[in-house]
């Protein structure tokens, strides 16, 4: 672990999406930067959409400042962790400065999206998907 996270204050959020969990500690610092896993944010989220899932919530943050972000994902894929991770991030945001909530809340970043796949069900094909019905 890096010595300015041991010493320095940080917050906390956690963020879900899906099956995917992320525990996101932000600190304050001269420059942003993320640390996802102990990779790079270009290391481990590969596509612009991605990364700039996670940026929204930094951009709607009224005031430029900077921080380090370090984060660890598990579970779902890259799409659901990447939510999950703007999920963690908006909530350590609202710790860290009540005003900026209202913002956030307004575009939808502190709401946890319940959406998530059905279970298969026995004699069908896939959650809903049945069989072919034939009269004769």
């Amino acid at each position: 672990m890096a010595k300015s996270a041991t010493t320095e204050k940080y917050i906390e959020g956690i963020g879900r999406r899906k099956t995917s969990v992320a525990r996101v500690r932000i600190t304050p610092s001269s420059k942003t930067s993320f640390i996802i896993n102990d990779k790079n944010i270009d290391q481990y989220f590969k596509t612009d959409s991605q990364k700039k899932t996670i940026m929204e919530a930094l951009d709607i943050f009224e005031e430029k400042k900077h921080f380090d972000v370090s984060a660890h994902i598990y579970g779902g894929g890259l799409s659901s962790q990447a939510e999950s991770l703007r999920l963690g991030l908006s909530r350590a945001l609202v710790k860290l400065e009540e005003e900026s909530r209202k913002t956030l809340k307004k575009a939808g970043y502190l709401k946890r999206d319940p959406r998530s796949k059905e279970r298969k069900k026995f004699g069908l094909k896939k959650a809903r998907k049945a069989a072919q019905w034939s009269k004769r």
